[in-house]
């Protein structure tokens, strides 16, 4: 709902808060203090706010957002200003699904590649899934994915445990131990938990630690040999099918399992129309249930097979124009709170090879953010609500304390230029994958600044350092930003 019109309070610092779990590359003695930024359009959907802004970070936290020009004063020695003026000052994306493959896989993704590729698509957090080699079902494997995340120094990496130990579905991992090594979910995402027995143990046991489980949903008879969604498409090019049952069967058990224990369910890459509906339905009887959408979901239809593109190759699979309408309504209207990548890098040789023999799987940390500003442009969504689901949106779920400007947060900050024109270029990324559908799609807007407790992290080589793009600044002059004080989200 739009409401009258809020200015930032000026407030002072607190003490940051960290989350549990994070890695931090912002440490202490290299974290930048006195730094403003000045001359943006804050959105900060945790506050509800939308307006220009100037925000002051000391000692990698937020001490203050306020009006225009009325920071100077704080008390804080200014050592750097960034003028963002025509850019959009927003918290920290977060991406609570990647894989970033470290440790076993490093042939597709290490973390350090991974969370560079992070930090040059906006995402200064990242949550990474368990299916490495070996898998994350320890505190041991938690603590490693930890350390090699703060050596990197880019983006914030809060790992995710697996269900089952090996991810085998056979018995639990040691939750407890993970949770005190850093883990702020438990997933065997790749794999459904195909036990129901194991799965409510799972919920209930994840309640004591208040921690989601996030569930890759998918009946694996019903799915059983599939390669994409089960339909014409599929019968045209002779492909064997996944019906977008599977997926649902499986929701539906789940959500009953959650009602059941009380725990917290939450749905990875949800891809159908059904799906959402049995979600929205479960939320409004008080379920405790979330969910998440990919960008490919939100934009592709089985019909980027055609050709037998390896890269349209994922799971769950690309499924209908309907399907593709009931998600992008979900995360309008905020039944499914967060879009993630599900970033999923694979090395060429996986997936130049015949469609039935190809990996599954698509990366995403660096076209997200530019394919959901393109939602903003064609109308799905409007900002306010987008940055949301990429930012306090999988925050609370996930429950850290990011995706947030208030006073004493942790100073991660993205700067986005809406008006940034730019062409998906594989070749060009930062990760080591470089299987994407969107190969050569004409992008505007996306991230030119990456700060971690307050520690610029990325910069865009195309602009002047500490210095908002002319043309956007032009086109932003005599132009008066809409100010909300609060929206639903």
């Amino acid at each position: 709902m739009m409401g009258r019109e809020r200015r930032p309070g000026k407030r002072s610092s607190a003490s940051r808060e960290d989350g549990a779990g994070g890695s931090a590359p912002g440490s202490a003695e290299s974290r930048s203090g006195g730094l403003l930024i000045a001359g943006g359009t804050v959105v900060d959907p945790a506050a509800g706010f939308v307006g220009p802004a100037d925000v002051l970070i000391d000692d990698g936290a937020i001490v203050a957002v306020a009006p225009p020009g009325e920071l100077r004063p704080a008390g804080v020695r200014v050592t750097r200003e960034i003028d963002a003026t025509g850019l959009h000052v927003v918290p920290g994306l977060i991406d609570m699904h990647v894989h970033l493959r470290e440790p076993g896989y490093e042939y597709k993704e290490t973390i350090r590649s991974g969370t560079a590729a992070a930090v040059a698509g906006g995402f200064t957090s990242v949550a990474c899934m368990a299916n490495t080699d070996p898998v994350n079902d320890s505190g041991a494997v938690t603590s490693y994915i930890l350390e090699q995340a703060r050596m990197a120094g880019a983006a914030e990496v809060f790992p995710i445990g697996a269900v089952s130990v090996g991810l085998r579905g056979e018995r639990l991992a040691e939750d407890g131990e993970m949770r005190r090594a850093g883990i702020v979910a438990v997933s065997d995402d790749g794999r459904p938990v195909a036990d129901a027995a194991l799965m409510r143990r799972a919920l209930e046991y994840c309640r004591m630690f208040d921690m989601p489980v996030i569930a890759h949903e998918e009946d694996v008879q019903l799915a059983a040999g599939g390669v994409m969604h089960e339909g014409v498409v599929a019968l045209r090019l002779g492909l064997r099918g996944i019906p977008a049952a599977a997926e649902e069967v499986m929701i539906a058990r789940d959500m009953a399992l959650a009602e059941l224990t009380g725990g917290h369910l939450h749905v990875a890459h949800v891809s159908s129309a059904r799906s959402v509906e049995l979600i929205r339905e479960a939320r409004q009887r008080g379920v405790r249930v979330t969910a998440e959408a990919a960008c490919h979901h939100l934009w592709l239809t089985e019909e980027a097979v055609d050709g037998y593109d390896t890269n349209a190759k994922m799971n769950p699979p690309l499924r209908t124009a309907a399907d593709v309408a009931g998600l992008r309504a979900a995360v309008a209207d905020g039944t499914v709170e967060a879009i993630a990548s599900d970033h999923a890098p694979h090395h060429q040789d996986e997936k130049n090879v015949e469609f039935d023999a190809a990996a599954m799987g698509v990366v995403g940390l660096e076209t997200t953010l530019g394919l959901v500003l393109r939602l903003v442009r064609d109308g799905v969504i409007d900002l306010p609500r987008a940055i949301a689901r990429l930012t306090i949106g999988p925050a609370r779920i996930l429950g850290i304390p990011r995706g947030t400007l208030a006073a004493g947060s942790v100073a991660n900050v993205t700067l986005i230029d809406t008006a940034r024109r730019w062409t998906i270029d594989a070749s060009a990324f930062r990760s080591k994958g470089r299987n994407t559908p969107f190969q050569g799609w004409e992008m505007e807007g996306r991230a030119v600044l990456t700060l971690v407790a307050g520690r610029v992290v990325f910069e865009d080589r195309g602009r002047e350092r500490g210095a908002g793009d002319a043309a956007t600044a032009e086109r932003s002059r005599g132009r008066t930003p809409e100010r909300f004080e609060r929206f639903d989200r």
